[in-house]
């Protein structure tokens, strides 16, 4: 798949027209990959590419700061290297502006077709608690079907936080335990949650959760990204 990014348009390599082409060949490529309901990492790609377009174009000014830049002069009073814009003509530069005015309707319709696939897959995942649940909910276990391959998905979670750009997030980290054959997944998730007890000691009483689909979507590239961010989405709550 032809991947898009900011740098498709801002690297000048090519006449407007074969960029345009470029464009179009790798939104084709997008639509295909959601044509069989394949959501990562194209729906990732294409919401990061809108967003950095209509950023570049709120600052037109950043458009002309990702052009190619030469170290011009060293600035010894303040300590810092100075650079200057290779020579770009005011064509280049309406080139560019025109071609992502051009562009970003194209791409937001092909996001909002990955979204509609998301918004339907999220609305028929449902995440269960299983068990007694603890109050302590930072870290447990998470069981997963995979309808395609008739089996159970047994993870180990942990919700931790990280710094960025002075901010902290939360972020979901998951591990896989075990995956079980269709003949060991008619068993209560309740009778899977004691056994993992006694097998892990280090939590005695496990928050659970159990992720129940009618779907049977691909796993690694839908089911399994969109039933992480819904579980996410339900220990912040």
């Amino acid at each position: 798949m032809r991947k898009l990014t900011v740098h498709t348009f801002i690297a000048g390599d090519y006449d407007a027209e074969t960029c345009q082409y470029h464009v179009l060949q790798g939104l084709k490529d997008y639509h295909e990959t959601f044509s069989h309901n394949h959501l990562y990492p194209a729906l990732s790609e294409l919401t990061d590419l809108c967003a950095g377009l209509e950023s570049l174009l709120r600052s037109k000014e950043d458009i002309e700061n990702h052009f190619p830049q030469r170290l011009t002069d060293i600035d010894l009073v303040n300590q810092r290297l100075v650079y200057e814009a290779e020579q770009t003509n005011a064509t280049e530069f309406e080139r560019v502006v025109e071609l992502i005015e051009w562009a970003l309707p194209k791409i937001r319709k092909a996001a909002e077709e990955g979204m509609n696939i998301y918004n339907f897959v999220e609305e028929h995942i449902s995440i269960e608690e299983v068990g007694i649940m603890p109050m302590y909910r930072e870290e447990g276990y998470w069981f997963v079907p995979e309808a395609k391959r008739s089996r159970l998905n047994l993870f180990r979670y942990e919700v931790s936080l990280f710094t960025a750009a002075n901010e902290r997030f939360r972020t979901l980290k998951t591990r896989l335990l075990e995956s079980r054959e269709h003949d060991t997944i008619t068993r209560r998730p309740e009778e899977i949650k004691l056994e993992l007890v006694h097998r892990y000691r280090e939590l005695p009483n496990p928050a659970t959760y159990m992720c129940e689909t009618d779907l049977d979507f691909p796993y690694d590239q839908t089911m399994l990204p969109v039933a992480k961010r819904k579980l996410m989405k339900r220990l912040c709550c």
